[in-house]
């Protein structure tokens, strides 16, 4: 009997975009056969993600995982929202969503790692959903946070099923304060960053060219006035109080209070409890953004099926 090789197996995932150890098997029940192996994932129904593969997947769910002082958020996409409602597309995210944090953010050592539930690749999982659920599925990015003292809190917006959503968020504070009241802190910070949708922790955390961006567009603002320079300079200052004020998630008005900016929220808390807190990142996801989506209308779906 022929030897299944290491290239044997490469060569039938790109001819057919079934996963490793779909075409192992297929290869070692084929005589490592290329051909004969190709029909038997076809006749499975594993050799159809490959067709799938080109296909716009803008849809799908963003998942949530907390463990200790350690989460994770990923955004997994199909083709439809009617997939994304699928008991096996959840379970799927939910899935990978789990092991995300002990990827802390790397992407390709996520999809390199083991789904317990089935042995397969998080990769190659995907690639069984796609021969099953019958639409394009792709894993599209992960991040995470950490701390060595306090709290990972998170939100899910939209939320279908627990930690599966449309927005996730997750929020890192900093702290040997009460683990209850941080918890509660931390919810509606992660609230707050879903509505908001800040673009940095704090000033020193914004991008160096995006503020000197803004500056230079309000310093040209204010010298077209004719106004002095001195003039001009506090102008431009208190112009970019209110951007840091639109941009900075300290800065910002707490939308669950709207009497207290973000960071002074945080200093009752901290005063409550007796401990400082750090709010040391966040992360949010809002599924598909930017992503290409399909606009395909029903003359143009007409049209190309018609050949025309």
């Amino acid at each position: 009997m022929a030897e299944v090789t290491a290239a044997l197996v490469k060569q039938l995932r790109e001819k057919t975009g079934a996963g490793m150890m779909d075409c192992k098997k297929a290869l070692s029940e084929n005589g490592a056969d290329v051909e004969a192996a190709t029909d038997w994932l076809r006749k499975k129904g594993l050799a159809a993600a490959a067709k799938k593969a080109g296909r716009i997947a803008s849809e799908g769910l963003v998942g949530v995982a907390v463990q200790a002082t350690r989460g994770a958020l990923v955004e997994v996409n199909s083709e439809t929202d009617f997939v994304a409602r699928n008991d096996d597309f959840q379970a799927l995210v939910r899935g990978i969503a789990d092991l995300a944090p002990e990827a802390k953010g790397n992407g390709d050592h996520l999809q390199a790692m083991e789904v317990p539930s089935s042995g397969r690749t998080v990769t190659d999982e995907i690639t069984q959903a796609v021969a099953t659920i019958g639409e394009n599925i792709n894993f599209r990015r992960t991040a995470a946070l950490e701390v060595d003292e306090g709290i990972i809190a998170s939100y899910v917006h939209n939320q279908l099923a627990p930690g599966l959503g449309k927005i996730g968020v997750l929020v890192a504070l900093k702290s040997a304060g009460d683990p209850g009241e941080l918890e509660a802190l931390g919810k509606q910070i992660a609230m707050h960053v879903a509505a908001a949708k800040p673009e940095a922790v704090s000033v020193d955390r914004l991008d160096p060219e995006t503020v000197s961006r803004e500056r230079a567009i309000y310093a040209d603002q204010a010298k077209s006035s004719g106004k002095p320079e001195n003039i001009i300079e506090k102008i431009v200052d208190g112009r970019m109080r209110k951007f840091y004020e639109e941009a900075v998630l300290l800065e910002q008005v707490f939308v669950v209070d709207t009497d207290l900016k973000v960071k002074q929220a945080v200093d009752r808390v901290a005063e409550k409890i007796g401990s400082a807190i750090t709010v040391t990142d966040f992360v949010r996801f809002a599924l598909g953004e930017g992503l290409e989506t399909k606009t395909e209308n029903l003359a143009d779906e007409v049209a190309a099926l018609a050949g025309t």
